[in-house]
């Protein structure tokens, strides 16, 4: 099965496949299969009451499903699709490696199975990154719907590829948002065009190590036709563009913070330019947008902006549908999210900053700051984050399990600055952080939450963390009103 194959050319009928893992992913390639003639198991780890209500539903299907036990593979198995969260070193896969049976993700299943039906398979504008992915994709996916042209944001975002490229709707191209987990089981998949948005350390207990982590963001360029965007600020991913095997004529575009030079897009006066898909780049730019129709004109989100528009230019979209795309976005909750306005304070909901990557970005876009940050630091170390971040800070209020090491690295590169510790790990401790947040914030400064840290020692997820945050601030607004 060549690469640009679809699925007509694919005998599902009889083949025995194996699908690792139940929900977003597994359900749907399980049932595709099913309807396909493949003779379906599906094996599951878990064996809870919500994986047994799933399991029902499947094999009154007629598929066969195996609960608790993710780790044995099935006789006859001829090809494994997995659930991208689960390890390449589990025993499934090596087992799968020893008996030369091949291993997909679904992203890989639904590229092989697009086209399905005699459509014409919808392009792809893929996107990955440490940070930036999911709100990068919702604006290209804005972009070209101002361009008219239909289209979804789908993949990691939390819409299955598979839905997409097999559902009633005929995509004129598809904004995709990839994790290094779904391109390591991605081997075939050739995008239109790609971007990588930045690199740094993230799930290197599943990759193993960085270069295997970016080995694999990098595989988003492999076979890329047109446009390769990379970040100018960021060389690693001008590295991975530099090792693609790309098609003839495909190009490297990169996007800048600073005035674009040739075959990049950037800023010059507070315009968005494009020196890349113009008719003489040599000497000419072409005005896109504003920085104030990007919302919000933080740094780390215009070169979200600039990357979602560099690939829409790069699928042929005029100027002013990248300007009206801009206008029309509307961030998702808890990406540096404006809560309210008190006492001449700007509160702001960044509880998706889970990592320090996305918080060093989150920090840059303010320039006095009472910050809240604490929870479960995953293994990260602070001493770079608190050094570059030293001169903005007007104090810190800290929170959760591994909150001793942001202190400490705040002893260390910033001791002048005010830390208030709090020694509490229950939820309720949110409303106590903000009350502790104001009493250190003075006039222009914004308290903003950016925790640097996973949520899951306090809350369920960074939505429960920046739902309590926000709830926190409102009920503070309502008092002083």
């Amino acid at each position: 099965m060549g690469s640009q194959e679809v699925s007509s050319t694919v005998d599902w009928q009889g083949k025995h496949v194996t699908v690792a893992g139940l929900g977003v992913s597994g359900i749907p390639a399980a049932r595709a299969l099913h309807e396909r003639g493949a003779l379906v198991t599906v094996v599951n780890d878990g064996d809870d009451e919500r994986a047994r209500a799933q399991a029902a539903e499947l094999e009154a299907l007629g598929i066969t499903v195996r609960l608790g036990d993710g780790a044995t593979l099935p006789p006859s198995t001829e090809l494994v699709v997995t659930a991208p969260g689960w390890q390449p070193d589990k025993p499934l896969f090596l087992a799968a490696a020893e008996a030369g049976v091949p291993v997909w993700g679904d992203v890989e299943l639904a590229w092989r199975l697009r086209g399905t039906g005699g459509r014409k398979p919808a392009p792809w504008l893929a996107v990955t990154g440490t940070n930036g992915k999911t709100t990068t994709v919702r604006m290209l996916a804005s972009i070209l719907q101002a361009a008219g042209l239909r289209t979804a944001a789908v993949g990691n975002i939390g819409v299955s590829l598979l839905d997409a490229v097999l559902g009633e709707t005929e995509y004129d191209v598809l904004a995709v948002e990839l994790s290094s987990y779904q391109l390591h089981w991605a081997p075939s998949l050739r995008a239109h065009s790609a971007a990588v948005l930045n690199l740094a350390p993230d799930h290197l207990d599943w990759h193993g190590s960085m270069a295997a982590y970016a080995a694999d963001k990098g595989r988003v360029y492999e076979g890329n036709t047109v446009a390769c965007v990379y970040n100018a600020a960021d060389p690693a991913t001008e590295d991975l563009v530099r090792e693609a095997d790309v098609e003839e004529g495909c190009r490297a575009i990169g996007f800048t913070l600073g005035a674009p030079g040739p075959s990049q897009l950037g800023v010059v006066d507070g315009i968005l330019v494009d020196r890349a898909f113009v008719a003489n780049r040599q000497k000419q730019a072409q005005e896109l947008a504003e920085v104030t129709d990007v919302n919000p004109p933080a740094p780390h989100n215009i070169a979200n902006a600039l990357a979602a528009a560099a690939l829409a230019r790069a699928f042929g979209v005029e100027p002013a549908a990248v300007r009206d795309g801009l206008r029309a976005f509307r961030p998702d909750a808890h990406r540096i999210e404006h809560v309210a306005d008190i006492d001449e304070v700007r509160y702001v909901d960044d509880s998706k900053a889970t990592n320090t990557h996305a918080t060093e970005a989150s920090l840059a876009a303010y320039d006095s700051i009472v910050w809240i940050a604490g929870g479960l630091a995953k293994g990260a170390t602070f001493d770079e984050l608190v050094t570059g971040a030293a001169k903005r800070l007007r104090g810190v209020v800290l929170i959760g399990a591994d909150r001793a090491l942001i202190r400490e690295a705040l002893t260390r590169h910033a001791p002048e600055v005010p830390v208030v510790d709090l020694d509490r790990t229950d939820t309720g401790a949110m409303s106590e952080a903000v009350a502790r947040a104001a009493e250190l914030a003075r006039p222009g400064d914004t308290v903003l939450l950016a925790p640097a840290c996973a949520s899951m020692d306090m809350f369920t997820n960074y939505n429960k963390r920046g739902e309590a945050f926000a709830d926190a601030v409102r009920a503070r607004a309502d008092e002083s009103a």
